[in-house]
């Protein structure tokens, strides 16, 4: 690649077959960055360059792109799921036009017309959904409408092929998909059938942590996530229920479960008729792991301690209302009605009494940098340099590294579920080569005037009697 300054230099005159002598050679280094994932404020910017939405919308958009799923926040940026994925693989395959960035801006400014009171809504919505004369062409309304839209392209829609996306081929050649499913994202391969003849496939699946983003599901962690048992480890059986109690590793983290009895096949008779609601059997018993137990270590007795939560600890006396113990998604936690408050650690779930679940209500309930510390994205091995143990926690700005005193935050091309922890101590101690960070002083508050003295008003002389 030329340097700028090299850009209109001229060559001297050369003939075909002239040995030429190099003076100097240096290597240059020239990578290429992704762009930067959006922020709120960078996605509002990006719309309105596109004459998309309006001031008044601008909120609303982020707020239902978050809330149906198809992004999350990490720090200030927005990460798209899997889910987002395949909503914009259904659309630009078979509703190109409603996602056509002109095709966006241009009913932004029929709407602005009905709005104004220069356009019927009743006309425009007509038109749109069952086709007109309105708008601009090739608008959805001179195509024919939505409604014929949908119909056309429904009978074609494959919910399968729409809900895959393909990531990358393993070292066999063998292509490894992501699936949407209604139970979350989950990898897909097609694998040799070690019980079938010569030639048969079967699919291999596994699930994908939450969390994970499309750019860091690599081929490595797709073969790491395929070696997970899928039918987990059995650890005995409920002697209460007489259920089969495993271990599985599954899309939050690993957790146990009981397996349920098949449900009697319905008799002719009692079938239920087309149409008709399916009715649910009882749903399976579940429990997260904790975060001292593994999948390889955890006992029938500590399967059967999960599944018991949430625990009854008592009933406040004051309320009436019950207070449960519990394990959930952050931690360990204290239940009474809609309030909840955090337990130092996990032991607590099952030793906490009335008299301490109580006093821990009593205390002013805290928040911010005073509440309890959410529990850590991983847990790394000890810093070499301070020979304290290492965390990977997700703070305003992004996940960063920390020992209990240094902070440092992942750098790009860091991966929280793949970084080592050399990684990890060389990235603290570079953040302590750098001193403490320096805070700005706030300017001292300048001293209030003092308003001037109200002058009392001047008497007026008493007339004399004549």
């Amino acid at each position: 690649m030329a340097r700028p300054d090299d850009e209109e230099r001229r060559l001297p005159q050369l003939r075909q077959g002239q040995s030429v002598t190099v003076a100097e050679l240096s290597a240059d280094g020239h990578t290429t960055n992704p762009p930067a994932r959006y922020t709120e404020a960078s996605l509002i910017k990006a719309l309105e360059e596109l004459g998309i939405g309006r001031p008044s919308t601008y909120s609303s958009i982020i707020r239902t792109i978050q809330d149906r799923g198809y992004v999350h926040k990490r720090g200030s940026a927005l990460v798209p799921s899997w889910t987002a994925f395949a909503v914009i693989g259904l659309l630009e395959q078979h509703f190109g036009r409603l996602v056509d960035y002109d095709f966006t801006a241009a009913m932004e400014d029929d709407l602005d017309e009905i709005a104004s009171g220069n356009e019927r809504r009743t006309n425009w919505l007509n038109a749109f959904y069952f086709g007109g004369d309105h708008g601009v062409e090739g608008s959805v309304a001179r195509a024919g409408g939505l409604k014929r839209l949908v119909g056309v392209n429904l009978e074609e829609i494959d919910a399968r092929e729409i809900n895959s996306i393909k990531l990358f081929d393993d070292d066999q050649g063998r292509p490894i998909y992501v699936r949407v499913g209604k139970n979350g994202p989950y990898l897909e391969r097609m694998v040799a059938d070690p019980d079938g003849e010569a030639g048969a496939l079967i699919p291999q699946r596994a699930n994908v942590k939450d969390g994970v983003t499309p750019d860091e599901l690599t081929v490595e962690m797709a073969e790491q996530l395929f070696a997970i048992p899928q039918e987990g480890r059995t650890l005995g059986v409920d002697p209460e229920t007489g259920h089969e109690i495993v271990a599985k590793d599954g899309r939050f983290g690993p957790y146990v479960t009981e397996v349920l009895p098949a449900p009697p096949e319905p008799v002719e008779a009692e079938k239920p008729k087309r149409g008709a609601k399916k009715v649910e059997g009882p749903k399976p018993r579940t429990g997260s792991l904790l975060k001292s137990m593994t999948l390889e270590t955890v006992t029938l007795e500590d399967a059967l301690r999960l599944l018991s939560l949430p625990r009854v600890v008592g009933v406040d006396p004051a309320s009436g209302e019950e207070i449960t113990a519990q394990n959930g998604r952050y931690g360990p936690y204290l239940k009474r009605g809609t309030d909840s408050r955090s337990l130092a650690t996990e032991g607590q779930i099952f030793t906490v009494t009335l008299d301490e679940a109580l006093k821990i209500y009593s205390e002013p309930k805290r928040r911010g940098g005073q509440a309890a510390s959410a529990a850590p994205l991983r847990e790394l091995g000890v810093d070499s340099a301070t020979g304290k143990p290492m965390v990977i926690k997700d703070g305003r700005f992004g996940p960063y590294v920390t020992d209990g005193e240094t902070n440092a935050s992942l750098r790009k091309g860091d991966d929280v579920l793949s970084i080592t922890d050399e990684r990890a101590s060389e990235l603290l101690a570079d953040r302590r080569a750098r001193g403490p960070v320096k805070r700005a002083k706030k300017a001292p508050a300048k001293a209030a005037k003092k308003a001037p003295a109200k002058k009392a008003p001047a008497k007026k002389a008493a007339k004399k009697a004549t």
